[in-house]
């Protein structure tokens, strides 16, 4: 239920960095595999509050580039959870009507995940109550070297001039050219860097760190996030005068 103090301010564009399922299954004397399982009930949790909160993007980093240094036995672990989550969520999405977007060098992902994947988007690609972004084998320093190169192979092939390069351009040419800029960005497990998500979109994201390790993330503590986002005066390089005027 959404809280009766909430006000109508909510991020059009939430970011969460989900951290911590390893940590938290070495606190439970458990593998890390089963944190990431536990951490998918989180994900449960926090798309359906996100969706009942009228939140209407989400993008939820899952996979980054740099997480194919793991172990290959966590990774091929990791892709069949994906895959297993994507079909026993499938309805759920078509029920709550949310549309699946998903971001990243997807090409190195397995067949058998892009499939699923792929499959999944197209069914709710018409869905419209929120856009689930899952950033997938995803690194904000390749998006932007993409960018420059498609807009570097445009300009030598006479398609675009330089001096037409914009913001407005660019964006047009990143992996999340249809999502809004980031609202708010929340990571959790108390670390407190950016680890490369969003690099461009979270410009002028409000940050929020919490100490709670992924898997225990809940509604409450998303609630608490939303809360200190709503106290905080978002100004875009204004004065506070200038946004009372």
């Amino acid at each position: 239920m959404i809280m009766s103090n909430f006000k109508n301010d909510m991020p059009k564009h939430l970011a969460i960095i989900m951290d911590g399922n390893g940590r938290w299954a070495e606190k439970k004397g458990k593998n890390r595999i089963q944190g990431h399982s536990h951490g998918v009930k989180a994900v449960q949790e926090v798309v359906e509050e996100a969706v009942q909160l009228k939140i209407e993007h989400l993008t939820l980093y899952a996979f980054s580039t740099e997480n194919w240094s793991r172990p290959q036995e966590e990774i091929g672990v990791l892709m069949k959870l994906l895959v297993s989550t994507l079909k026993s969520e499938f309805e759920k999405l078509l029920k709550n009507r949310i549309k699946l977007n998903v971001i990243g060098n997807l090409h190195q992902l397995p067949k058998i995940v892009q499939k699923e994947l792929h499959y999944v988007v197209e069914k709710t690609q018409n869905n419209n109550e929120m856009t689930l972004t899952l950033a997938l084998s995803y690194g904000g320093r390749e998006e932007l070297a993409n960018a420059l190169k498609q807009l570097a192979i445009k300009v030598k092939n006479n398609i675009i001039s330089p001096e037409k390069i914009d913001q407005f351009i660019i964006n047009k040419h990143l992996y999340t050219q249809n999502l809004p800029d980031v609202d708010l960005l929340i990571r959790t497990s108390g670390e407190k860097r950016i680890s490369n998500f969003l690099l461009w979109q979270i410009a002028y994201a409000e940050l929020y760190f919490t100490k709670v390790l992924w898997p225990d993330f809940t509604k409450k503590h998303l609630h608490k996030a939303l809360t200190n986002y709503q106290k905080r005066e978002r100004r875009f390089g204004k004065t506070s005068k200038q946004l009372l005027g």
